[in-house]
């Protein structure tokens, strides 16, 4: 299946009460692939960064194990396995590239053993910025654009990977607020 190379909107509903992640992915001037979900929650600023930030929040909807060290140069590790360690082989580390205290949070993308060596070797710029923007005083939109794809097919697969992946995620945080 190939990717198309426009600008499209698609929604994807998750759960009930009309909650939605909407796909608002594009391409840029020069052609470069932003993979962009949105999601609204009922939650005040603070409540959002949490979600993103402490381990008990992480847990509740990322993966089963998670870790944050919050600080520039700092990290995130999951592991989608609740019986292994986070320093498991299997376990996923993102690094913190930089952050904004209720704002904005910037993460490094290390392609692992699930994709291509071709992806895994050219993944020095893929990176995912989270944004938190209010709509009002308990109502958050969570922007999570990805960024620095390259270009082949292997590429286009990963890209895949994280388009369904990363709609999945967004789901299991609206289902916290069903």
């Amino acid at each position: 299946m190939k990717l198309s190379f426009v600008l499209f909107f698609i929604f994807f509903h998750v759960g009930s009460f009309g909650q939605t992640v909407k796909n608002s992915s594009y391409l840029t001037k020069t052609g470069e692939k932003v993979l962009r979900l949105e999601i609204v929650l009922p939650v005040t600023i603070q409540e959002a960064w949490q979600l993103f930030t402490t381990d008990e929040q992480l847990k509740k909807w990322i993966a089963p194990a998670a870790h944050i060290e919050l600080r520039t140069g700092g990290y995130i590790v999951t592991n989608y396995d609740k019986n292994k360690l986070l320093t498991d082989s299997s376990s996923i580390k993102l690094g913190i590239i930089n952050y904004i205290e209720n704002e904005m949070i910037t993460l490094k993308v290390k392609l692992n053993n699930n994709f291509s060596k071709q992806a895994q070797s050219e993944d020095g710029n893929l990176q995912e910025i989270i944004q938190l923007i209010p709509v009002s005083e308990k109502q958050i939109r969570i922007i999570s654009s990805m960024v620095g794809w390259g270009r082949s097919d292997d590429w286009n697969k990963t890209y895949q990977f994280f388009e369904r992946g990363n709609t999945w995620t967004f789901g299991e945080i609206i289902k916290l607020y069903h």
